[in-house]
């Protein structure tokens, strides 16, 4: 079993703001897929076989900034190891309409991310960053914000290859992965 966890915050407002991308990914991935989401632990999760595997979708709904509590719960109750677990989250070091698959590392800054750091006690937790862009806006004004038509646009055409991502996170590991799309999506 994997568990591919996209994230964002939960309200309406956040919908199409720059620090979702996580859940606009994963909400591409299970339209795309005809998949609904249920509620369990603090998120919105869809399954998916892929190649025999179960794939779940995770939106954890415990906003930004807490997200750990809700993954930890699901790598526990399912019993996942680390390896099983890939994470998909916005990053201002990349340009928007790009993204980098890496095997571990610090949080970057992110709060989601080092809350799930946080809440595993470990860095090494695979992931994909999806690029937002830096702007001279203070940063949370500007992670809060929303996309113009033009980022928007972007955004939506990285998507498909998020997407492939998940499909072949069942079938390789994190270093075959960064080997088929990192160097593919380099601007």
């Amino acid at each position: 079993m994997k568990l591919i966890v996209g994230l964002g915050n939960p309200d309406k407002k956040y919908e199409k703001t720059r620090h979702n991308c996580g859940f606009r990914a994963i909400d591409f991935y299970a339209e795309k897929n005809n998949l609904t989401f249920k509620s369990k632990y603090n998120g919105l999760y869809s399954e998916n076989i892929i190649n025999g595997e179960k794939i779940l979708l995770l939106k954890p709904q415990t906003y930004m900034n807490l997200s750990g509590t809700s993954v930890i719960k699901y790598m526990k109750f399912y019993n996942l190891d680390l390896k099983d677990l890939l994470v998909i989250y916005d990053d201002v070091d990349f340009e928007i309409g790009t993204f980098k698959i890496k095997r571990g590392g610090s949080s970057g800054g992110h709060n989601g991310m080092k809350n799930i750091i946080d809440n595993l006690k470990t860095e090494d937790i695979q992931r994909v960053r999806i690029g937002i862009s830096k702007n001279n806006i203070e940063l949370m004004d500007y992670v809060l914000g929303k996309f113009s038509k033009s980022e928007d646009k972007l955004l939506n055409a990285i998507l498909p290859t998020i997407s492939d991502i998940i499909d072949d996170f069942s079938n390789y590991d994190i270093d075959k992965l960064m080997e088929k799309y990192n160097k593919n999506n380099e601007k």
